[in-house]
């Protein structure tokens, strides 16, 4: 295919040859050349106009010049533009032009990206990953030792304690589920991961874009271009799209896609698209404009909405869905194989160059899966990337996609190399998958022993299982694998690799952009979620108009110890009431931690540009709930009329608010659990109150518990705010037979300091606790994980070859601690009749006796309590009411 440079000089010459021969021709044929040239006048203008922009351009300095590029718009006419202020409209006209259909014009546009580079000789990196002697175990839970019950759990306290003193050896058992596999990786070809479930898939892909567990025990070697794992930063040069879909529901698609882009960066695009401008500036080449725009406007960082996001959601047909909202339990949005797409998008808008993909077909039609597949396909084929895929089930259509195979069986790879041999492979061993029989399937099928026996040909030897074991060591002495032996024996030579295909910097973009998109992401969120706010100021005006008419200032005197008690009481009331109100921070961060986990160990950011939006812009809303507070209940309550004394009164309330906020925002960090951050938070609230010194008093609160009181935030802040109205003009009056002023009866009445300067001492405490509480919360974030993991379970029970690999004992659970494989009864035996089969179970089943096998051996059967039902539907009618395009 010609680049669009060249289109541009053909079109020049044959235009300069219609002109030599209108000189030339004869009189009808000077008529029909003036009508040509009379018509074609206006657009030769517009070319010639083109041009003498494109020349302005090119005269700008290296930085302007990767700015600026030329658009045509819907409207005809070239308009120089620059593509970090791209707007909406301009975006989708230049996807229309170059991508209009993805099916069809995907293919042509990413060849003319690739025609643009090789004309000036710019290589793209590529990526090969190695994988040798890679084996991985588990420490498994045996049986009922598992479960979540209060006897385990205390158990396991006492007994990691006993464990950690050396005392008690460890009640788990070890289970292997990679087991020495070796293997290579080839860029510009498409990997196809397949395996029965539990084989060990997820685990094989975490391991590869180095995002194991730290609790597995791993051994082997991983190398990318020969550099191991340490050279380099992994999460960034790989992208790992895993199975589950975490995304927050307020935002839309659109904008999910676009704050991943905005974190991850453009890696070494524009470094690239410098050197490509240089060169074709040297050589007076000019690029298709449109292919020229895409590129600079995709390499161009520290935007909110990038071109690459519009045409990443076009070939993933989320463009019909892009501005709704992701939606979540409470939120209707978009559907589950939308979903799993947005997941999918996530990722390929950044620039890794190799990707680790885990079922990203569930929940998607045959038809979108081969749409996606084949435009990944074309990438990879194209622009030479990296690309391992798991699926699960794929149509032979989409099958027939993928270049290369890898079948995972037992933790072992029964077979890897090109898709063409693997049949024969299997033909080798005596199975043979039949003409109708789609090859995906019966590659998951033929390592199984309840399956294996229908696909056997060799009618003239008695048929026995072959394990998985057998098929690896064929498969070592088979061509494919002894090409696989020869190249790994052969080191990759680190010299060849490019010096832009490993990223070697932690994150994607620098620590301000970084905030930046936090911040913005945050200020989305908060206008989302405008609901909360907007109920919680309701909330507290009505308790504020309740409060009024409680504390009213007619029916409250000055003039008795009796009567400040009461003042007491207002301010306590009102400073409950304040910090109450921050207990919503609990339900908000811990509805976000999922999401925050997978973005932090996918190294989108740091966690402190997470957490600092979220402490920062809550200071608005903080400063409103404040004044509805404050101006509503000081005057009417009767609190010192001194303005002064008001705006202190403010002060403290601020800070009390944003500590509260601080506190539970900590213990939601902490707890990672609603039910555990509740409980938390309720009673750190009961104690800070009860040790704050108004419930009991600080001559009341035992020696030996005086510590909780100086540790308690709200003495601080109780102290503050009786200082400060206490010692006010309107309670210094003498009572008779006192030498002291009113307020300082009252304040010693319930042992509070008489001071003026605990104001000041109220506030600076209040403020250390603020910024403790943040810090707590920050660091929370940064070196805790999730608190809900699945455990790897062994059965108890010594299971026969058939129980193994035929029912099973239970499904759901995981096979590591990372919540990431699906586990199923499928499991196969080793040579070894003595060993134990394992299969992982996070649910029991009742089993029975069953019925005699085709072999005469006794096999189990599950048996599950089941009730036949009718469902009857009619009429029935589903709409979704979308919003008018305008």
């Amino acid at each position: 295919m010609e680049g669009g440079g060249d289109i541009y000089k053909a079109s020049h010459s044959l235009r300069g040859s219609l002109r030599a021969g209108s000189l030339r021709a004869s009189g009808s044929s000077i008529w029909r050349n003036s009508a040509v040239y009379v018509f074609s006048r206006s657009s030769r203008d517009e070319d010639d106009e083109e041009a003498l922009k494109w020349a302005a351009i090119e005269k700008l300095p290296t930085v302007a010049r990767l700015r600026k590029g030329i658009l045509t718009g819907s409207q005809g006419g070239a308009q120089e533009i620059d593509v970090y202020n791209l707007g909406w409209q301009e975006r989708r006209t230049l996807l229309e032009r170059l991508v209009r259909v993805a099916e069809k014009d995907n293919e042509s546009f990413l060849l003319k990206l690739k025609n643009r580079l090789n004309r000036v000789g710019i290589d793209l990196p590529t990526i090969e990953v190695r994988f040798e002697n890679l084996n991985i175990e588990a420490e498994a839970f045996v049986g009922t030792n598992a479960l979540p019950s209060v006897l385990n759990f205390t158990t396991r306290i006492f007994e990691n304690f006993l464990i950690d003193m050396g005392i008690l050896s460890s009640r788990k058992k070890k289970l292997t589920i990679l087991k020495y596999v070796s293997g290579i990786i080839k860029p510009g070809r498409m990997t196809l991961l397949l395996g029965p479930p539990s084989s060990g898939k997820t685990t094989f892909l975490l391991a590869l874009a180095g995002k194991l567990d730290s609790a597995l025990k791993f051994s082997g070697t991983v190398t990318y271009n020969g550099h191991n794992m340490n050279e380099f930063v992994p999460q960034r040069t790989a992208a790992y799209i895993s199975q589950h879909d975490l995304h927050l529901g307020e935002m839309t698609v659109r904008e999910t896609l676009a704050f991943s882009a905005r974190c991850q960066g453009v890696g070494t695009q524009y470094d690239m698209l410098a050197e490509l401008s240089r060169r074709e500036k040297e050589a007076n080449i000019k690029p298709d404009p449109d292919v020229d725009v895409f590129m600079k406007a995709a390499a161009t960082e520290g935007q909110e909405a990038n071109v690459n996001t519009d045409y990443i959601l076009k070939i993933l047909g989320l463009d019909i869905c892009a501005d709704t909202m992701v939606g979540n339990a409470m939120l209707r949005g978009i559907s589950g194989g939308q979903r799993k797409r947005v997941t999918t998008g996530e990722m390929l808008v950044g620039p890794a160059r190799a990707l680790f993909m885990d079922e990203i077909s569930t929940g998607l039609d045959s038809s979108t899966t081969f749409q996606i597949v084949n435009s990944l396909k074309q990438t990879v084929h194209i622009l030479d990337g990296t690309a391992v895929i798991s699926l699960l089930q794929p149509a032979p259509e989409t099958y027939d996609l993928f270049d290369d195979i890898i079948l995972l069986s037992d933790g072992l790879i029964v077979y890897q190399g090109p898709r063409e041999h693997v049949v024969s492979f299997f033909e080798s061993m005596g199975f043979r998958c039949p003409e109708r029989k789609g090859v995906a399937d019966f590659l998951q099928e033929v390592t199984s022993r309840k399956d294996q026996m229908q696909y056997w040909v060799r009618r003239d030897q008695p048929y026995r299982f072959i394990t998985a074991n057998e098929f690896a060591k064929a498969f070592q002495s088979f061509h494919v694998g002894m090409n696989i032996e020869d190249e790994l024996g052969t080191p990759f030579e680190k010299a060849r690799s490019h010096p832009a295909a490993l990223t070697t910097r932690k994150y994607g973009v620098g620590k301000w952009e970084l905030l930046k998109a936090c911040i913005a992401r945050e200020f989305l969120l908060m206008k989302r979620n405008s609901f909360v706010y907007i109920f919680k100021g309701m909330q507290l005006t009505l308790i504020a108009i309740i409060t009024m008419t409680l504390f009213l200032r007619t029916e409250m005197h000055k003039d008795s110890v009796r009567g400040g008690g009461i003042y007491m009481g207002a301010l306590f009331f009102g400073m409950i009431m304040i910090m109450v109100n921050g207990m919503s921070e609990i339900s908000m961060t811990i509805s976000r931690l999922p999401v925050f986990y997978k973005q932090r160990d996918l190294l989108f950011f740091p966690p402190w540009a997470y957490a600092l939006p979220s402490c920062m812009l809550k200071i608005p809303i903080t400063f409103l709930e404040v004044s509805i507070w404050v101006f509503l209940t000081y005057y009417v309550i009767g609190f010192d009329p001194n303005v002064e004394r008001l705006f202190r009164q403010y002060l403290i309330f601020f800070l009390i608010n944003q500590m509260a906020s601080g506190l539970f925002r900590s213990i939601a960090a902490l707890g990672r659990n609603m039910i555990v951050a509740n409980t938390f938070g309720s009673f750190a609230l009961l104690v800070f109150v009860a040790m704050g010194g108004f419930v009991l008093s600080r001559e009341d609160i035992k020696g030996w518990w005086k510590w909780g009181y100086w540790i308690s935030p709200i003495m601080y802040g109780q102290n503050a705010l009786m200082t400060n109205e206490f010692l006010g003009n309107q309670w210094r009056r003498v009572l008779p037979g006192s030498n002291e002023t009113l307020g300082i009866e009252v304040l010693k009445s319930r042992s509070f300091f008489t001071e003026a300067y605990w104001y000041w001492v109220g506030v600076g405490g209040l403020v250390v606790f603020l910024l403790l509480f943040n810090f707590f919360y920050i660091l929370a974030l940064t070196f805790l994980d999730p608190l809900e993991k699945n455990r790897a379970v062994i059965s108890d029970e010594p299971e026969s070859n058939d129980l193994a690999n035929g029912v099973g004992v239970g499904v759901g659970g995981s096979i590591q601690l990372t919540n990431q494989e699906n586990s199923s009864s499928h499991a196969n035996s080793s040579e070894n009749q003595d060993d134990i089969k394992k299969s992982i179970s996070s649910k029991s089943f009742s089993m029975s006796d069953a019925t005699i096998g085709a072999f005469g051996r006794r096999k189990m059967g599950m048996v599950l309590p089941f009730e036949p039902h009718s469902l009857t539907f009619v009429d029935i009618v589903y709409s979704v009411d979308m919003p008018q395009v305008t």
